[in-house]
């Protein structure tokens, strides 16, 4: 599932014509550098959801991935990360299944972190699997992280009055399960991950590499000279 439907108001004047999937980072759309990971990753099939400057990103999709993309339609309302994730269920499946935000953006280390992601799922003892970035040192970030990780990779939320070790990168790997008994028809995933916290279900991987906070126009522009120092 790739998140593409909010309105990237943290971006404007750039998605006032650009929905913010297509905001280009090093000469590729945003949500082009997700379909890269998914195509390394050996991933056949994604949903994309769509709201914003919808037909803009319908078309970019289907030039780049053909019948590969499903899209799921939240056009006459945004159903925010949860909801548009319950809406999308029926496309994605029985069985786990990656979410994404198309602006998950970081450059990789030693190891690919998508394929480390679907490896290390194991629904036998969790319902998500976080990818996370360490919160001091992530670029274009200066927010106070999102959550603790403990020894045994299960993950708490960050506490009050406290700056917190990790940030969540925008993908992780989830089980239907997850969604179970949704609080609404529109709500955030936020809620699904403290409820999964909460039983000791959510579950965390550090990245191996930069994460990279793709948020706003001067983020743009860090997050380049990054990718490109790295491909030097």
């Amino acid at each position: 599932m790739i998140y593409a439907a909010g309105r990237g108001t943290r971006m404007r004047p750039i998605t006032a014509t650009t929905p913010k999937p297509l905001v280009e980072v090093a000469g590729k759309a945003l949500i082009d550098h997700v379909i890269d990971r998914l195509d390394r990753a050996g991933v056949p099939r994604f949903v994309v959801n769509v709201h914003y400057l919808a037909d803009l990103v319908e078309v970019h999709v289907r030039r780049r991935a053909g019948d590969r993309a499903v899209f799921s339609d939240e056009r006459a309302r945004l159903l925010e990360t949860g909801g548009g994730l319950v809406k999308a269920l029926p496309a994605l499946g029985d069985g786990p299944f990656l979410v994404a935000n198309s602006d998950a953006f970081w450059i990789d280390g030693a190891c690919d972190n998508l394929a480390r992601l679907i490896a290390g799922f194991d629904p036998a003892r969790m319902d998500a699997l976080l990818l996370l970035a360490p919160t001091v040192g992530a670029v274009g970030y200066d927010g106070d992280g999102d959550f603790e990780l403990g020894t045994d990779g299960r993950l708490s939320r960050r506490r009050e009055r406290t700056v917190a070790p990790f940030i969540y990168a925008g993908c992780a790997m989830m089980s239907p399960a997850a969604l179970a008994d949704p609080p609404a028809d529109r709500f955030s995933l936020s809620l699904v991950f403290d409820r999964l916290a909460k039983a000791g279900r959510l579950h965390g991987m550090r990245l191996d590499g930069l994460w990279l906070h793709v948020g706003t126009p001067k983020a743009v522009a860090e997050a380049e000279r990054a990718y490109l120092a790295s491909a030097a």
